[in-house]
């Protein structure tokens, strides 16, 4: 499976930033919908199981952000390297990403089995579902190390060049969790019906399985990188360098966590079915905002790569193409979801209180989703100029400043659909931020490249 390298500096913007879209976008879509499947399973077990689900959602989100931080950071510091003709820099990067994933794996590991339970009462668990959220979690730990590689190896595979092993690895993933999702939850055939924490086991086993595909990839010259087991002895230098980009990005992930615990803490006032209606909300809005996403991640390693090669001028035009498309996409989703909110949610779950809460809340949540889509462009353009840090005060900003006071003002004005306003509200404000301040680095940038 040798894929041919991208080269992100040749060619037409539009062309090559849907090539190197495209495999991200399928790769996430398919994981979205094996998490939207993972809710759907849980929802037959009763409401409870999928309130449980939502309880664990900031736990796994913490989890994505020492992934997702490490694999920014790695794969833009690999990506201006690429750029700037230091190749050797750009591979041992790569090692440091399997250093770091098993490091940070095994910590994490240890901290999920000792501490279980008080780590899901922190993030808002009652003690009504509590035990169905220590039996999920004791097992779903167990992904760490596995979920950390795959998503700095997926990074730096798009940093490379070579978008679709990403995607590869992705759909793998994702169908074999989806295979084994009901067949360990229900006990189909020979497996044991294991309930919730089938679900979990189900995600261990897939991760682990194309973690191991991954490192094949990138041991046999399969991917642009060439990785040598003397790159993962640790670079002190080099980390820092990844963690320049990769903190703030890391950061980020665990202020979307923070923001999430809020949420189910201000929830759980509500009863289980609040708690119900956000889990399919994430995971029904799971497939709008994941492509979005796959856009930004086609804007991060051409942005880097011709920032790195002082190609302005394409710099400009590939964040203008992404804001272009994601703009287009979310105002598209927005307008569907609120036209069909109800039939989805049906879909979702048969139980009338579970609807009745769930309906208006996505109409409410997904008002501004067009506004979404180039926030997250140019928080990826960011990112691939190695300035993560500006990244992360605009979300900052966005969760800390507006969003969390909002969770708790607008309750006590609107009830229940305060709590989902809180969102829309806040992303507007980020919005005009950013799009002031995004505008003004464009500018800053020279009119001409040179070799552009």
């Amino acid at each position: 499976m040798k894929e041919e390298r991208l080269h992100l500096g040749e060619g037409p913007v539009g062309p090559l930033l849907l090539k190197m879209s495209l495999p991200s976008i399928a790769s996430l879509m398919v994981m979205a919908f094996y998490n939207l499947l993972d809710a759907f399973w849980l929802a037959k077990i009763g409401p409870d199981a999928v309130a449980a689900l939502t309880i664990s959602f900031p736990v796994q989100i913490l989890f994505a952000a020492i992934g997702v931080g490490t694999g920014v950071g790695a794969a833009s510091f690999a990506s201006r390297m690429f750029g700037a003709g230091e190749e050797e820099k750009a591979q041992k990067s790569c090692g440091q990403a399997v250093f770091l994933s098993l490091t940070l794996g095994f910590l994490t590991i240890l901290a999920g089995l000792f501490y279980t339970a008080p780590i899901l009462r922190a993030f808002g668990a009652t003690e009504e579902i509590l035990p169905l959220c220590v039996t999920y979690m004791r097992t779903y730990v167990l992904i760490a190390p596995f979920l950390f590689f795959l998503m700095m190896a997926n990074n730096l595979f798009r940093a490379g060049g070579n978008p679709k092993l990403s995607m590869v690895v992705v759909i793998i993933t994702s169908i074999l969790g989806s295979v084994l999702d009901p067949l360990l939850i229900f006990g189909w055939g020979p497996f044991p019906e294991m309930g919730i924490r089938g679900a979990a086991a189900a995600a261990v086993i897939s991760y682990l399985l194309t973690s191991i595909l991954s490192l094949y990839f990138l041991l046999t010259g399969h991917s642009h990188y060439r990785l040598r087991w003397a790159y993962t002895l640790p670079d002190v230098k080099m980390i820092g360098g990844i963690y320049r980009v990769g903190f703030p990005a890391l950061v980020m992930n665990v202020g979307i966590s923070i923001v999430m615990t809020i949420f189910n803490h201000v929830l759980a006032g509500f009863g289980p079915n609040a708690l119900a209606a956000l889990g399919l909300l994430f995971r029904i809005n799971g497939l709008v905002i994941w492509v979005i996403f796959g856009i930004g991640h086609g804007v991060l390693p051409m942005v880097g790569f011709n920032y790195g090669a002082c190609r302005f001028s394409r710099l400009r035009e590939t964040v203008a193409t992404g804001v272009r498309w994601a703009a287009l996409f979310g105002g598209a989703s927005c307008l569907i979801m609120e036209i069909f909110a109800r039939p989805i949610i049906s879909f979702m779950t048969d139980d009338p209180a579970l609807v009745a809460v769930a309906v208006p809340a996505m109409r409410i949540y997904v008002l501004v989703q067009i506004l979404a889509g180039p926030t997250i462009v140019w928080i990826n353009m960011f990112n691939g100029l190695g300035k993560g840090f500006t990244a992360m005060f605009f979300l900052f900003i966005r969760d800390f400043l507006f969003l969390i006071p909002f969770l708790y003002l607008l309750p006590g004005l609107w009830g229940l659909n305060g709590v989902w306003a809180s969102l829309p509200i806040s992303n507007i404000i980020a919005f005009a931020l950013i799009y002031i301040w995004s505008k003004r680095e464009l500018g800053r940038l020279p009119a001409d490249a040179a070799g552009s």
